[in-house]
């Protein structure tokens, strides 16, 4: 998976949906993983903002993610939506 940009919730869960997929888990595979029902991760995935950051980091390291802080880049939006 190539670097990308999540400037909200929505666009971060969506990154997440891609990563599970292309892992191959379903929602509940991915729940079992990390002990959390179904619809926590549907939530998570579609990027209600409710969820707790100890859910996000369990997903993240599950789907052998990590967060990276940096600057905002500087870019268009046009730019920034080319990236998803």
């Amino acid at each position: 998976m190539t670097d990308q940009i999540a400037r909200n919730e929505k666009q971060l869960g969506a990154i997440l949906r891609r990563a599970r997929r292309q892992a191959d888990l379903t929602q509940e595979a991915l729940g079992n993983q990390i002990h959390l029902r179904q619809a926590t991760v549907s939530r998570l995935e579609a990027g209600e903002p409710a969820v707790q950051l100890s859910t996000l980091m369990a997903a993240l390291s599950a789907l052998d993610l990590e967060l990276v802080v940096r600057p905002r880049s500087k870019g268009s939006a046009a730019e920034i939506e080319d990236l998803f």
